[in-house]
């Protein structure tokens, strides 16, 4: 079978702690509901500075520059740890400081919503220059800055959402509609933190893997925020206005909705329009959620830690056709969670990962590693939600054991050897399965590595359309010499010579009747 292959990865970080109080769901809501809180007044002083973010163990695993199995050389918790030789660039990406991200977001305004305030302006296109990524055409789009006293009439009087960097209102975002509530300021912010994180995460996707962008023809857009108006709420396209953002002059796009299982949707649909030959080189993106800023921020404050869900995660995929050297996208082992399914996790398991592997005679066993929801634990765990990947591989081990695939002696084992500790931000969609593609790539290429199975699970139930979950899985495999034989029997000069000699075999046999 011609299999499609990745060809490369990027992953962004987007260090932002004045957005987890001013934008964070958690928070914004705890304003509503109890103005006075305790809670809002300290946190401030749980709020990381850029470099603590930088050292961060995790955080430098999610951009590459640790392994995920060197994180089990730490003990938990990490956030009081540092990492050495911390870096805010990695193999895979980077990490953004808050006051370049919010240069970014007007770079990425088409519509004149972001205002920025003068001094800010100046000081930040002169920091932005240095950045390898952002070229002269992008820097000439921050615009002039205004009085800062404009931008507080425009947050006080007239709806929009304050900008704000060391505590301080540096800019605002103004609604886009008078009265539609879709197109309103804290909305609009939130689409464009999607569409420039998410144009970050391509662009880093394009310069650490040598792409060319004018190949990029199809770009697939699977976070969990959905853009559009009072008329079609989520009818809106991040997928085109990225690929603009980012310079994929050749390529369209469309977006895809899953919840957490999004990206792995989007995967294997990227994974089969390659293969099928619809679009030769497709990329899969997804954008930064602020809401989910300091979700667990109230748990995080009481134990006395910092609030670590303080950055936006962002990643881009490109899926290309077979090149025999890049890992295979295995479209036949594909697993899914159907409608009649069921919500056990036993189910759930047997579904996404059992039940496609046992229709061509393979075993749990057989598979390398399985990424699944790749939560940091040092989040959830101080949250009271646990350790969700290590839970993930005891109930995968615990199936296998079940199925006599694995002796129980082994189950402590399988957990170490197929498992992982989780790096991810609990931004949904940014955890589930898709952050180890990168390193997956280079283990299935360079590493000992034969076969990886990425894990994407949702909870559809959060729409209140239906109590299902949801999820979707698919195999990364390494190019062997087999796969080659068959890209060489399916290539197109062969395929146009069998058209050809069918095509002679046809106007022979109509000469003789």
């Amino acid at each position: 079978m011609n299999y499609s292959v990745v060809r490369g990865a990027g992953y962004v970080l987007v260090h932002t702690p004045d957005m987890v109080f001013h934008n964070g769901t958690t928070q914004t809501t705890e304003r509503i509901v109890n103005s006075d809180s305790e809670y809002l007044k300290e946190l401030p002083n749980h709020l990381r500075s850029f470099q603590e973010a930088v050292n961060y163990l995790p955080n430098q695993t999610y951009i590459g520059n640790i392994k995920p199995e060197d994180l089990n050389k730490f003990s938990l918790p990490w956030w009081d740890k540092k990492a050495e030789g911390s870096c805010r660039f990695g193999r895979f990406g980077e990490i953004m400081p808050q006051d370049e991200f919010i240069a970014l977001l007007q770079i990425c305004d088409v519509f004149d919503l972001v205002y920025l305030e003068k001094s800010f302006v100046e000081t930040i296109k002169e920091k932005l220059s240095n950045h390898p990524l952002v070229n002269s055409l992008q820097l000439s789009k921050t615009k002039e800055g205004v009085d800062l006293s404009e931008i507080e009439i425009l947050v006080k009087e007239n709806g929009a959402e304050g900008l704000y960097n060391n505590g301080k209102l540096v800019g605002c975002v103004k609604k886009a509609h008078e009265v539609d509530a879709n197109l309103g300021s804290h909305t609009m912010l939130e689409n464009l933190a999607v569409k420039a994180s998410g144009a970050l995460a391509l662009m880093n996707l394009i310069e650490k893997n040598n792409v060319n962008v004018e190949e990029i023809e199809y770009v697939i857009e699977c976070s969990e925020e959905a853009c559009g108006d009072m008329n079609q709420r989520g009818g809106g396209n991040f997928a085109k206005s990225i690929a603009e953002a980012a310079g994929c002059v050749n390529s369209t796009g469309a977006d895809m909705r899953g919840f957490c299982a999004g990206p792995t949707h989007a995967l294997i649909t990227a994974a089969s329009l390659v293969q099928s030959g619809v679009y030769k080189n497709v990329a899969i993106v997804g954008g930064g959620a602020t809401a989910k800023l300091g979700m667990n921020g109230k748990d995080h404050v009481k134990n006395n830690m910092p609030i670590l869900e303080d950055c936006l995660g962002g990643f881009a995929i490109l899926v290309g056709p077979n090149d025999g050297v890049n890992p295979i996208l295995r479209t036949d082992i594909v697993g899914r969670h159907t409608v009649g399914t069921g919500s056990s996790p036993e189910a759930v398991v047997n579904s996404l990962m059992c039940a496609p592997l046992e229709k061509i005679n393979m075993k749990m066993t057989d598979i390398d590693k399985f990424s699944v929801e790749m939560q940091n634990p040092d989040i959830t765990k101080p949250a009271g939600a646990g350790d969700v990947p290590e839970a993930n591989y005891k109930m995968i081990a615990a199936l296998a054991v079940k199925k006599k695939q694995l002796d129980r002696k082994d189950l402590k084992n399988f957990v170490t050897e197929h498992g992982m500790p989780g790096w991810a931000p609990t931004q949904g969609h940014i955890p589930s399965g898709v952050p180890y593609v990168g390193f997956a790539k280079e283990a299935l290429t360079e590493g000992n590595l034969n076969k990886v199975m990425i894990v994407g699970k949702g909870s559809l139930f959060l729409g209140r359309m239906t109590n299902l979950f949801d999820g979707v899985s698919i195999i990364m495999e390494r190019n062997t010499e087999e796969t080659k034989k068959s890209e060489e029997v399916f290539s197109e000069e062969k395929i146009e010579q069998v058209i050809a000699k069918a095509m002679r075999n046809l106007a022979s046999q109509l000469m003789e009747e």
